[in-house]
């Protein structure tokens, strides 16, 4: 039953929950995160408190996953528009972060609240769980196919890159981001080196003698 006064909101709990969601980001940057925030958002969506637990039975962190995984969503949707596969791998993973980050624009301050929430102590899990499929979806649209012990290690580099460029741009506060793609330019070109001398190092130790070598060498000068 409806509240006299509350409009009523989408039957579908999917849209419901979206429209609950985008009640709620343009007040998080001057209210917080809070239970009473949710119930003004969810009133303005045309939820009531019973809908307002079913969609988010974990409260505000719930709601934070909703968002980010929607985020996602939408960043896979315009990237499989592109054709990354024909441009090179450094400018595949600027163009994801960048994709990600055109998506949150908007809403700018509500995702620097939201950091803030996802940044303390007992919410650092649910924050590096969100940052893994972040950039697992970015991985993926980028065209990665690894199954190997480099699925882990290159989720692992983008979520350092991505994680401190999106530090940076929630500082940044130039008109054109231009220090926020500066900034990501480095990370990635940081990373591009440390992965040439890896290979670098890979291959001069395939030069060195093996243990069975040296051992043989010694056996070889036996009398």
């Amino acid at each position: 039953m409806t509240t006299r006064g509350r409009k009523r909101g989408p039957k579908d709990d999917t849209a419901l929950k979206s429209a609950v969601i985008e009640a709620t980001l343009p007040h998080i940057a001057f209210d917080g995160l809070t239970d009473k925030l949710m119930e003004r958002a969810a009133n303005e969506a045309g939820a009531d408190k019973d809908d307002l637990l079913r969609l988010f039975p974990n409260g505000a962190l719930g709601l934070l996953e909703d968002y980010s995984d929607s985020v996602d969503a939408e960043m896979e949707k315009r990237l499989s528009k592109l054709k990354l596969a024909t441009i090179p791998i450094r400018k595949r993973i600027a163009t994801a972060v960048k994709t990600r980050l055109a998506i949150l624009k908007p809403h700018k301050e509500a995702v620097r609240r939201g950091v803030a929430h996802l940044s303390l102590p007992r919410n650092v899990p649910l924050g590096a769980k969100l940052v893994y499929r972040t950039v697992d979806a970015m991985w993926r649209a980028a065209g990665d196919v690894s199954t190997d012990f480099n699925f882990y290690t290159k989720r692992g580099i983008l979520a350092g890159v991505y994680s401190a460029t999106l530090m940076r741009w929630l500082t940044d506060d130039s008109e054109d981001e231009s220090a926020t793609d500066t900034f990501l330019a480095a990370r990635i070109e940081n990373v591009m080196q440390f992965e040439k001398l890896k290979s670098q190092m890979r291959e001069r130790a395939k030069k060195l003698p093996t243990l069975t070598d040296v051992l043989s060498g010694f056996s070889a000068r036996k009398p």
